[in-house]
């Protein structure tokens, strides 16, 4: 067993590192954690004080700030890096809760049929018609600009969708054969689950975790550029919403924006190659020649090569 796993895994690797754009998306994520995680390494306390700041207010792109200063003299690299620590933080805890709550609902609904399938689908239903952004201004407005409240807000509104692609996906595995075979021979429904669904839905479910992050990434920045994140915690957003209500743009300081926004899409871009290149890696139907548009091809008529002719 431990051998057939042994190259399975290598068979993914590979299948994997065929997948260019996958890989650079893994590369920009990497570096992304990496600068996160080396940050208070990286970049010294007096760099981001507001008051003992280290060079003059917005000062264009230099040899000694290559990103410039924002409107309180801190280094633009210094603050986008840090930035990055709190942000991908939220989208790393948001996700989580929003992957749990949906892969365990769609898990049930898709698996017990009558009223409990149809509750869990009708509040799904009623959360998912509703605006996302609209509604988390309106709960973070109510409950305080908190970082744990983005988090919470976040993950609570955000496992809809989750929840609807694995109930799809655990209501077609129902009808295979060998979960027909296990329901005859008397399995129970937890055994069914963990040993004939929950492995078949693992690729779905993991790459829609990395598009789930990009998405909490996003929905971070914009409830911090609103205003609804704690101001004194330095993220992403944060840095566009003091950018902005020190009129950064209207005075052409284009360095105090461009930077922050340009690291926001890149991660965003890597977090859906990454997505695609897992699913395309461990779900083997993609790789079947009559389920991949990139292996077909016309085939030549029964008993005619490719030299013969009418």
């Amino acid at each position: 067993m431990r051998a057939s796993l042994a190259r399975s895994a290598r068979g993914t690797v590979r299948g994997y590192s065929r997948h260019r754009a996958g890989v650079v998306g893994l590369a920009i994520l990497l570096l992304c954690a990496a600068l996160a995680l080396g940050a208070p390494l990286l970049i010294a306390a007096r760099d981001l004080s507001a008051v003992h700041a280290p060079g003059p207010p917005r000062r264009p792109p230099s040899g000694h700030f290559p990103l410039g200063t924002d409107a309180y003299g801190r280094s633009m690299v210094a603050v986008t890096i840090w930035g990055a620590r709190i942000s991908l933080l939220v989208g790393l805890l948001a996700t989580a809760m929003s992957v749990g709550i949906g892969s365990v609902t769609g898990l049930v609904a898709g698996h017990f049929r009558g009223w409990v399938s149809t509750l869990l689908m009708r509040i799904t239903d009623y959360l998912l018609v509703i605006p996302d952004l609209v509604l988390m201004i309106v709960i973070a407005d109510v409950w305080g600009a908190s970082l744990f409240h983005v988090i919470i807000v976040i993950g609570i509104l955000e496992w809809t969708s989750t929840a609807r692609i694995i109930r799809a996906q655990v209501m077609s595995l129902k009808e295979r054969v060998y979960v027909k075979r296990a329901q005859a021979i008397g399995s129970g429904h937890a055994r069914i689950i963990t040993r004939h669904i929950l492995p078949q839905v693992g690729p779905l479910l993991m790459a829609n975790t990395v598009l789930t992050i990009a998405i909490a990434i996003y929905l971070e920045t914009a409830l911090a550029f609103l205003g609804l994140e704690d101001p004194t915690v330095t993220t992403w957003g944060t840095i566009l919403e003091h950018a902005f209500e020190r009129t950064a743009i209207s005075s052409g300081a284009w360095w105090a924006i461009v930077p922050d926004g340009f690291v926001i899409a890149i991660v965003i871009v890597g977090c859906f190659l990454l997505g695609q290149a897992i699913e395309d890696a461990l779900n083997p139907r993609l790789k079947a020649a009559h389920l991949s548009v990139r292996r077909w091809r016309i085939r030549p008529l029964a008993g005619r090569g490719p030299g013969v002719h009418p």
